[in-house]
């Protein structure tokens, strides 16, 4: 069995997998306040999937969502998974969320033969995105939503297939660019961790210590340090 979870979106997502199928899948939102539930939720997830699937001896690999996202939400994921792969001896894998998000995409039937873009909201006007045309995704990108369209010119996005949180808060520049976006709706905009699963199934694992988050930009307590500093 694999364990799953991911902590770069808003949401806290867990799941175990046994063989490829889904044995038990949580997804956690944020608070009423607002805020990720990722410090409180997340090791209350992980056990309660893990007593639902029989106990901690029947889990043989943990993978954890690497990003990019939330600079918090990943340092409470990957640090979670280095102390629960170091206390139970497991091998761990690291999982890049736009291709978890990529790869529910590819599971709607609308998505059949179509290229897929994983968009997920990076804040301050901007996107993690990543492109997918049924070779695998590319390195995620972190860029304005308006420049999708020229970032992924020559890979010609013009009726791709987008979702994630990104593509329905910038419908209106993604759109633009000739991509379709999931209507609000659609469960793929939520990442799942049993795409985490079955991505991390494929990977070879490594050492702990070398599994590092994919932030792709500095955190934000790090630039108003460096502005007060100047100042």
């Amino acid at each position: 069995m694999i364990l799953g979870f991911d902590t770069a979106t808003a949401d806290t997502a867990v799941a175990i997998t046994d063989g490829g199928e889904p044995v038990t899948q949580t997804v956690i939102g944020p608070g009423l306040d607002g805020r990720p539930a990722h410090g409180r939720a997340l090791l209350g997830a992980i056990e309660g999937a893990v007593g639902a699937a029989g106990g901690w001896d029947r889990i043989e690999r943990i993978a954890v969502g690497i990003g990019p996202g939330s600079f918090t939400g990943l340092r409470i994921g990957v640090s979670t998974a280095r102390a629960l792969t170091q206390a139970r001896g497991l091998p761990l894998v690291g999982v890049l969320t736009t291709a978890a998000l990529s790869t529910g995409i590819a599971a709607l039937p609308e998505a059949t033969r179509r290229d897929r873009l994983a968009i997920l909201d990076a804040r301050r006007g901007e996107v993690f995105a990543s492109l997918d045309r049924g070779e695998g995704p590319s390195a995620p990108q972190v860029l304005p939503p308006e420049e999708i369209a020229g970032t992924f010119a020559t890979e010609r996005i013009a009726g791709a297939l987008a979702a994630g949180d990104g593509s329905i808060r910038f419908r209106p520049e993604i759109e633009a660019a000739g991509v379709e976006v999931l209507s609000d709706s659609s469960p793929a905009h939520r990442l799942s961790a049993l795409h985490i699963c079955t991505l991390g199934a494929e990977m070879a694992p490594g050492s702990a210590n070398d599994l590092t988050p994919h932030y792709l930009r500095r955190p934000d307590a790090e630039r108003w340090l460096e502005r007060d500093n100047r100042n």
